[in-house]
């Protein structure tokens, strides 16, 4: 299958636009399964309020958050897919630059150092694009996701002692939640990284954090922390907003990799309540959008 860049630029595009305004089914789900559970009284009234903001966003054409975020990519290619890599990327930045000034939307992207903005929510390395490979040969899929600073600020790498076990990773998760509070606008999605390099800790707690509710680790060992974990979490009375209430967390989600003997890196990711994301996928039949 032969990929169209203009298509690619065109959905990466729209991609950006949708995941901004409308809100993935499984998380309106987890608000509901929260919703109904939540005791506190504060708590339920703030998780009515963000699922009314849902609603009229969604019913007005509006931004569910006007935090842009920082723009992600995520592209997973097929085997019997063509397509040259470097144009590819270019188009995707192309996609970008064109929502945020064609849309318009607010550009949240700055120089690190000057602060100075382009208003394309691009820059240097931005957006972020990861790309790997998937078994569906004929199939091109790309995920967008904006991740707003107010979760992203709330990020932790720990390089724990290996003596100390499976009681480090879980201490080290309890703190961040707690030492994150409200400003990460609870309820959460908290992504563990566990393993790997202290880069690729940290890269898997994003994939675990942006990671669809109700999927699971597919190592048992990381799946049995993930329900371990969330039951912690929400009895920690962070609450929606911080403000109190069972409702901390939709989920704990946790992604593990191989080691060294010597180390056992451990990295918490956060997504806030507005965990947007949308993707497109590219088949010989066409072009479809989705989650």
């Amino acid at each position: 299958m032969k990929v169209d860049l203009k298509q690619v630029e065109e959905a990466c595009k729209e991609l950006y636009i949708r995941a901004l305004k409308v809100l993935p089914p499984d998380i309106k789900q987890g608000f509901e399964r929260l919703d109904r559970n939540e005791t506190n009284p504060t708590g339920k009234a703030i998780l009515g309020t963000m699922i009314r903001n849902i609603s009229v966003a969604e019913d007005t054409n509006n931004l569910l958050c006007q935090d842009t975020g920082i723009p992600i990519y995520n592209v997973m290619i097929g085997a019997n897919v063509e397509v040259d890599g470097h144009q590819l990327k270019q188009a995707i930045v192309q996609g970008c630059e064109r929502a945020t000034r064609e849309h318009p939307l607010r550009s949240s992207v700055v120089h690190p150092v000057t602060r100075v903005n382009q208003h394309t929510s691009c820059g240097r390395a931005v957006p972020v694009i990861t790309m790997d490979f998937v078994p569906e040969a004929e199939t091109l899929f790309i995920e967008m996701i904006p991740k707003g600073s107010g979760s992203e600020n709330n990020s932790w790498l720990k390089m724990a002692v290996p003596a100390d076990g499976v009681d480090a990773i879980k201490t080290f998760v309890i703190d961040c939640v707690l030492d994150a509070g409200g400003k990460t606008c609870p309820p959460t999605i908290v992504g563990v990284g566990v393993g790997g390099t202290a880069d690729l800790c940290v890269h898997l707690s994003k994939v675990a954090a942006t990671r669809r509710l109700g999927s699971k680790c597919d190592d048992p060992e990381g799946a049995k922390l993930e329900t371990e974990l969330t039951k912690a979490v929400n009895q920690l009375g962070v609450g929606p907003q911080g403000l109190g209430g069972d409702s901390t967390s939709f989920a704990v989600h946790v992604e593990t990799a191989a080691t060294h003997i010597t180390m056992n890196p451990v990295a918490v990711n956060m997504q806030c309540h507005s965990a947007r994301r949308a993707r497109a996928t590219f088949t010989p039949q066409g072009l479809t959008y989705g989650f």
